[in-house]
């Protein structure tokens, strides 16, 4: 059985946990205290983070390759478009949200990052999101309308708008529309845990 460790407010982990549910699978998630991490996370994660995919012999860390895995070990639904030019994209594009999307995510879950630092991610978050919201005027999903793994990658920073204190400007209302569809889907409703239920009022 997959055994996934895992933050219960780290948006990373919250990633893993939805493809978890989507899939419909045995699974057994393990919850870690990010302020009292286990010994032997380092062990299995040299940067000694979360989320960590346990099966049998295989380790694997870091949110997207974690799930690209359980997408090709378990494939339905299918999250990863199946046309190789279209999978090739769609890995260029989480790659993209890593870089300018997420690594402000970073700067917001750091306690020791300055305000000026977390002004300006907040600001980069938000006008970054305000440039692709016009495409959800058009079509339900990231790839039109199909959920995938470009989905499951932006869900939990939409989630924690409000937790992180982002501002939410009129020109993002069509992402807003877009991220009520995305709460709405039984398998986000089961990977949420109690910590994070409690990042929305």
């Amino acid at each position: 059985m997959m055994k996934l460790y895992s933050g219960t407010s780290c948006p990373f982990s919250h990633r893993c946990r939805i493809v978890l549910f989507e899939k419909g699978m045995d699974f057994e998630i393990l919850d870690v205290d990010i302020q009292s991490k286990p010994e032997d996370l380092a062990v299995m994660n040299p940067y000694n983070d979360v989320p960590v995919l346990v099966e049998r012999d295989l380790t694997l860390y870091e949110s997207n390759i974690i799930n690209e895995y359980i997408d090709e070990r378990f494939p339905h639904p299918q999250l990863m478009p199946a046309d190789p030019v279209m999978r090739a994209r769609t890995r260029l594009m989480l790659f993209n949200f890593e870089r300018e999307l997420f690594i402000h995510v970073r700067t917001l879950e750091d306690g020791s990052a300055s305000k000026k630092d977390q002004e300006k991610a907040r600001a980069t978050i938000r006008d970054s999101l305000t440039q692709i919201a016009p495409i959800f005027a058009k079509q339900k999903f990231m790839l039109g309308d199909d959920f995938s793994m470009l989905d499951v990658a932006i869900a939990p920073l939409l989630w924690r708008f409000e937790h992180y204190g982002i501002e939410t400007t009129k020109a993002l209302a069509p992402i807003l529309k877009y991220a009520e569809r995305l709460f709405s889907r039984p398998a986000f409703i089961e990977s949420l845990t109690a910590n994070e239920k409690a990042m929305r009022k």
